[in-house]
């Protein structure tokens, strides 16, 4: 009756370890499979070694706010310049703070560096501002200042058109939205390129002379001196000019007055204090319209707040004459769009039209719904780094890991002789589970290889090796005790399996927490760590513990032969071997 016990106590591995076996077999295929079906047959490699760009960003003090530059705004920023640059489709980007007041972006190969640039950089400060007036966007001539010629070119209500009659992609509107009704012309704003400027007349001498300004209301009646002498002064002409504009618009207190350019530089506006703020915008996205033709727009939903605030202002804009009938749309500091207003735009919602591509419309879209940076910033460094340097790194690591595998390979063979094929078996299969596993990570979580990953899986060498050196030696101690292969294979694995289960803990451990505390490429050698120790578990309980099973049934191993790593003899057994429960034990001494 001993017999059935025995055959109960004994693990499923013991009676069935082919099925076992034929399982890993399936996963590995299956892992292979998908890895062919994806058609990803590499690992997606991190900056350090398939080339891409750095940027090393500087807060800047804020006028007013002499404490904005803490750990919990550099945090916020570091957050959101992430999530800006993964919304442009980079799936291993980096964005680290260092120090107290920089943070480092890292941009793989293959993303437009430019436009990663400007989403890391802008600010997003986004602002509804009335318009007070507008004129061309050149400098305006000292010599002859007047109020009325700083409204010059603002229009009257003679030259507005309709809607209908614009041209496709060229409006800039605002238009409220309702989620359960088609967008309708009620309630649209309409914009100042709706509007047909007054031509120039030339003059007898052959030079055009200034268009006439509007009647009603006087361009510039409302303007303080001081704001009007700035906008005179404004030059949007080139970039550099524009750039220094908006940075000077951008750090301007929300309630005083600003002068600021069209992104474009066409016109120049004066614009009254902040009447709704980027923070009472909940969301925003860009949307191909094909119903009325405007081509990409970025659509707005505001907070129950950001509404009610958007219908006061359009309904007191509405009430005034051009161009006191339009707010400007200011993005850190430059206006992208300056819609007139017919009447109060309810329901809290809004469009922003005006020759969208479907990047700036993304883009645009992209810093509206990810918030406003808590911090300006200032990029110190740019640096690229070429795919030829990060190719001669992979290749030192590869060098090192043949080297540590090559050891290691050159140790089992000499120590444990045929035992190290069932090693060497058991490495190979989980090298092919990793490197599978590895590669769909790539495109499902964006997982990326990079110096130090790769660094934690030739460490993930020593262990897995580990693993399988403790339960040879936890065999071979059985063996020395006197039993047979097949019964020390069985008796030993319990003590091995603590070991091992007890090794992986401590690893996988210290992987989790140093995957926790770190960031940036250091975070990629705790995943790779904790990913390979993980297998090794697996390919221990899986695959080296069924198979070891199977070779102590063939006369190779269980006769104990010289090569086969198990040799009595060689191991010190004590004689004679036990061969049967009950039998009389020796006293002879060894």
């Amino acid at each position: 009756m001993a017999a059935p016990k025995k055959g109960r106590r004994a693990p499923a591995s013991q009676g069935h370890p082919g099925r076992t076996l034929i399982l890993v077999l399936i996963a590995m295929v299956g892992l292979v499979g998908g890895m062919f079906y994806s058609g990803t047959l590499t690992p997606r490699l991190g900056i350090d070694l398939a080339g891409g760009t750095s940027f090393t960003l500087a807060a800047q003090n804020q006028p007013g706010k002499p404490n904005a530059i803490n750990e919990t705004n550099m945090k916020t920023a570091a957050d959101i310049m992430e999530r800006r640059v993964n919304g442009l489709g980079v799936t291993e980007s980096e964005v680290q703070t260092q120090g107290s007041n920089h943070i480092i972006v890292n941009i793989p190969k293959g993303t437009d560096a430019k436009q990663a640039r400007q989403q890391v950089g802008t600010t997003a400060q986004l602002g509804f501002r009335p318009v007070l007036t507008t004129t061309a966007g050149t400098k305006t001539p000292e010599p002859k200042p007047s109020p009325s010629q700083s409204g010059a070119n603002g229009k009257g209500k003679g030259d507005k058109a309709s809607g209908d009659k614009a041209q496709p992609g060229t409006q800039q509107n605002a238009s409220s939205q309702s989620p359960s009704a088609k967008p309708t012309t009620q309630g649209r704003a309409v914009t100042d390129s709706l509007k047909k400027a007054p031509s120039a007349k030339p003059t007898p001498s052959g030079k055009p002379t200034a268009p006439p300004a509007q009647p009603t209301p006087p361009a510039g009646a409302d303007i303080p001196p001081a704001l009007q002498k700035q906008l005179n002064a404004l030059d949007c002409s080139t970039k550099k000019s524009r750039a220094a504009a908006g940075e000077k618009a951008a750090n301007t207190k929300p309630s005083d007055p600003i002068v600021a350019c069209k992104e474009d530089g066409a016109q120049k506006y004066a614009l009254g204090p902040v009447g709704v703020e980027g923070t009472d915008v909940s969301g925003a996205k860009a949307v191909f319209d094909s119903q009325q033709g405007q081509g990409w727009i970025v659509q707005m939903d505001f907070t129950s707040e950001g509404g009610k605030k958007f219908g006061d202002i359009t309904g007191k804009l509405a009430a005034k004459a051009p161009p006191q009938n339009q707010f400007g749309i200011v993005l850190d500091g430059a206006v992208v769009s300056s819609p007139s207003v017919d009447k109060a735009i309810m329901g809290g919602g809004a469009t922003i039209s005006g020759g969208f591509t479907q990047q700036t419309a993304e883009d645009l879209g992209n810093m509206l719904s990810y918030g406003a940076l808590p911090l300006s910033f200032k990029i110190d460094d740019e640096t690229t780094v070429t795919a030829a340097l990060g190719g001669e790194q992979l290749h030192a690591g590869l060098i090192a890991g043949a080297i540590g595998l090559a050891l290691v390979v050159i140790y089992l063979v000499a120590y444990y002789r045929g035992l190290a094929l069932v090693a060497l078996a058991s490495l190979g299969v989980s090298a092919v589970l990793t490197y599978t596993i590895m590669t769909l990570l790539g495109p499902a979580i964006g997982f990326a290889l990079n110096l130090p990953a790769v660094c934690g899986a030739i460490v993930a060498i020593g262990i897995t090796a580990d693993s399988f050196i403790v339960y040879f030696e936890r065999i071979r101690d059985e063996i020395r005790e006197g039993r047979t292969l097949r019964p020390a294979v069985e008796r030993g694995w319990p003590r091995a399996r603590r070991t091992i289960l007890v090794s992986d803990f401590v690893s996988f451990l210290a992987a989790a927490v140093l995957f926790a505390v770190t960031v940036g490429k250091v975070q990629g050698f705790a995943f790779t760590l904790g990913l390979t120790t993980v297998l090794d578990v697996v390919v221990v309980f899986l695959f080296t513990k069924p198979l070891m099973t199977l070779l102590a049934r063939r006369k190779f191993f269980s006769d104990g032969h010289p090569w086969s790593g198990l040799d009595p003899k060689r191991l010190g057994a004590k004689p004679p071997l036990r061969r049967r429960r009950g039998a009389a034990p020796t006293t002879k001494e060894a």
